[in-house]
């Protein structure tokens, strides 16, 4: 099912050994993402798309489940599926009472497992399978009461998905931009928004309350290159970061959401392609770098930083995300074309 290897390089007694172990998947590895749900923090999962070219080419992929600590990182269940582009938790304290991890496929599905409390057989349950468009899906995101999910098309579109118990439905979907969309955002403090970045350089901001979707701003100006990825600060209402093949990771304040202002950048020697907000600190930030790995930003008012980064993979780094458990800060990463996933833990005291 893959090889798990751990490592112990203890530096000294003061400072916890770095990496905490690491494992070949089964495909090109792009995403990883750590359980937010009480009782499930030591869960990760990871995903892969992989294509086949050929005469009839196929876009496979996989969901991989670890068990995470300190010391293991230990694969316990593999599900096969369509090659996955994107996957998130349920948001913690929304509608469902429990864990719920949604995919975003190249089949232009929508699918929704169930992860099941349980050690012996499937560990995760399909309850969703909704198709979404002949084009593929490339990004999704819950709504804070995860009733709904926004999903972003390789057509330039987005749609706006309903959850109920029972069954999904498209609620609307629109025409947002000229080429494919890799980012789309629910605001956490305004969940009537939804930021959507795209390859035609474009960040906008759209109000789903009205059906088409209205577009509340459009910045065409800032990002020198394709967006691809937003992420709202889950501290600051006014605070939004945006990631960029151009290299930058921006800081915008979008109290003036006709208007938002780009406060300051960070260039971070690679296309950020995933940005991650700490659960607990403000503004600290883990960002996949594509070619350049991976790097750990602080944030504080206009000044920003680069307080670590991490070069252990060989291949584009893809997926990135924070273990939310009360133990000591762990990172998991995953790179493209090498097929790796690693856990890691930073060497520099950040939290």
């Amino acid at each position: 099912m893959g090889k798990v290897f751990f490592t112990s390089n203890t530096r000294s007694s003061f400072t916890l050994v770095m990496d905490v172990g690491h494992c070949y998947l089964d495909g090109n590895a792009d995403v990883v993402e750590f359980c937010p749900h009480d009782s499930f923090h030591h869960v990760l999962a990871a995903s892969t798309y992989t294509l086949q070219e050929g005469d009839q080419p196929s876009r496979s992929g996989s969901i991989s489940l670890f068990n995470v600590d300190l010391g293991r990182v230990d694969l316990f269940y593999r599900l096969k599926t369509a090659g996955i582009f994107d996957m998130k938790w349920n948001p913690v304290g929304g509608n469902a009472t429990h864990p719920l991890l949604a995919q975003a496929d190249a089949d232009g599905f929508l699918r929704v497992h169930h992860l099941k409390n349980s050690i012996n057989g499937d560990a995760l349950e399909e309850i969703h399978n909704q198709k979404v468009s002949s084009s593929m899906c490339l990004c999704l995101d819950w709504n804070p009461c995860a009733t709904s999910i926004t999903m972003g098309l390789s057509n330039g579109s987005v749609s706006l998905i309903s959850l109920e118990e029972t069954k999904t439905s498209i609620l609307q979907e629109w025409k947002a931009h000229d080429f494919e969309v890799w980012a789309t955002s629910f605001d956490l403090d305004q969940p009537h928004l939804v930021y959507t970045g795209s390859d035609d350089c474009k960040f906008k901001g759209w109000d789903i309350r009205n059906s088409p979707s209205e577009i509340a701003f459009q910045n065409s100006k800032a990002h020198q290159m394709g967006v691809c990825c937003i992420a709202k600060s889950p501290h600051n209402p006014n605070t939004l970061f945006t990631g960029s093949y151009d290299e930058s990771l921006r800081i915008w304040d979008v109290r003036s959401i006709s208007r938002p202002v780009n406060e300051t950048s960070i260039n971070l020697g690679g296309g950020v392609w995933r940005i991650k907000n700490h659960s607990v600190v403000p503004g600290l930030i883990l960002a996949a770098c594509m070619h350049n790995g991976f790097a750990i930003v602080k944030v504080n008012g206009s000044e920003v930083e680069v307080v670590e980064t991490y070069n252990k993979h060989e291949s584009l780094a893809y997926g990135a995300d924070w273990y939310r458990g009360s133990m000591k800060t762990i990172v998991a990463t995953c790179s493209f074309y090498d097929q790796l996933l690693r856990v890691w833990v930073p060497e520099n005291d950040i939290i």
